[in-house]
């Protein structure tokens, strides 16, 4: 097992607040935006699809999907999408208002080793912003890359483990302009980049993606960029079969 209790205490109780674009998630809603964009490109680009119907038919994996923001957008667009999150606090917020927007989302509390039948696999799995709450990440990235399938995809976006990290977004983000709740993050948890591609390499994946996003907080504008050392999401490619 790899969720951390307490972050899943913690992320009961904030459930209520996940719709709520200018809530504790407000953040959160401006850079899914920017990610949903990235990662609808990023799987045009591997299968050579038109954007504007890349997701259609793709069978995809969100792990740690907490309130559903990003599952739900993405099977909006055509994608079969299932959400998969240790909280149940996050999974009820989720499934009730997937419900109430009717939008088809297949959510399932737990770990992906718990809740994924055996052989499940997935054209594209995410794992965004989920790689800092978990106690050991190469488990964690061993789990979600088995359930990549054989050509597919895993992206998953994190928080480098750097100076400036601690300075932007926990004693900045948190403490001084506290848009996002105390103890959101713990610097140690942070995971290189080189970290997560040697996790996935192991894992047999190879890495074709990596940028920086920047986050402006007064402003609450989110942008990619080319510095790594706070915000990032890399784009890992399963070889065919």
């Amino acid at each position: 097992m790899t969720a951390i209790t307490s972050e899943i205490e913690r992320f009961n109780r904030l459930s209520a607040t996940w719709w709520d674009r200018h809530g504790p998630m407000r953040p959160l809603h401006v850079v899914n935006g920017l990610r949903l964009g990235h990662v609808v490109d990023q799987i045009a680009e591997h299968w050579a699809k038109p954007a504007v119907d890349a997701l259609s038919g793709v069978r995809i994996l969100d792990v740690g999907c907490g309130g559903g923001l990003m599952s739900e957008p993405l099977a909006r667009q055509g994608a079969q999408v299932v959400g998969v999150d240790a909280s149940p606090g996050n999974v009820a917020a989720a499934r009730l208002h997937a419900q109430a927007q009717g939008v088809a989302v297949d959510y399932r509390l737990g770990e992906p080793a718990q809740v994924l039948a055996p052989g499940e696999r997935f054209d594209v799995v995410l794992a965004l912003e989920v790689v800092e709450h978990v106690s050991d990440v190469p488990a964690f990235v061993h789990t979600v890359a088995q359930a990549v399938a054989p050509g597919g995809l895993l992206i998953a976006s994190t928080i480098d483990r750097t100076w400036k990290s601690f300075v932007f977004a926990i004693v900045g983000a948190e403490y001084v302009l506290r848009v996002l709740p105390r103890g959101t993050h713990q610097w140690s948890r942070f995971v290189r980049p080189t970290e997560l591609a040697d996790a996935v390499a192991r894992a047999g994946l190879q890495q074709q993606d990596l940028r920086g996003m920047r986050y402006l907080p007064l402003w609450h504008r989110a942008s990619w960029c080319q510095d790594t050392r706070v915000n990032y999401i890399a784009t890992y490619a399963h070889p065919s079969a």
